[in-house]
């Protein structure tokens, strides 16, 4: 089961807006971008829910195979940790070619971590 489609960040321009204007912290193997609503300058309704973007490129891997178990494994860490996320964030996971050797609890770890640094988890 994937995220819901409410949860999903998929405009080329959103994805623009997030690398041009968010904050980035970056870990061993994902760089996570962040915008929060507030500071993008959009008109949206004062909650709504945080969207997420998996960047990946070939230089992970050359197999779609690969890149797309890596997705999954990083759209599922974000559907465990959804209810600890505060509300009008959107974030874009890039992911560097290191992530290939990664289990998904090493990803969902790591982006917690990278939420924590972000304060975008509730209760940091």
């Amino acid at each position: 089961m994937g995220l819901p489609q409410i949860h999903r960040l998929k405009s080329w321009r959103d994805f623009r807006v997030v690398y041009k204007q968010g904050i980035s912290r970056h870990s061993k193997h994902l760089i996570l971008r962040a915008l929060s609503a507030k500071f993008s300058g959009e008109q949206e309704a004062p909650v709504s829910p945080s969207r997420i973007g998996v960047s990946i490129g070939k230089k992970v891997s050359k197999k779609a195979v690969v890149r797309n178990r890596i997705k999954r494994q990083i759209n599922g860490a974000f559907l465990e940790l959804r209810p600890r996320i505060l509300d009008s964030w959107k974030i874009v996971v890039v992911v560097k070619p290191t992530a290939v050797e990664c289990k998904y609890d090493h990803i969902l770890r790591e982006l917690e971590e990278l939420l924590k640094k972000t304060k975008i988890i509730n209760g940091y």
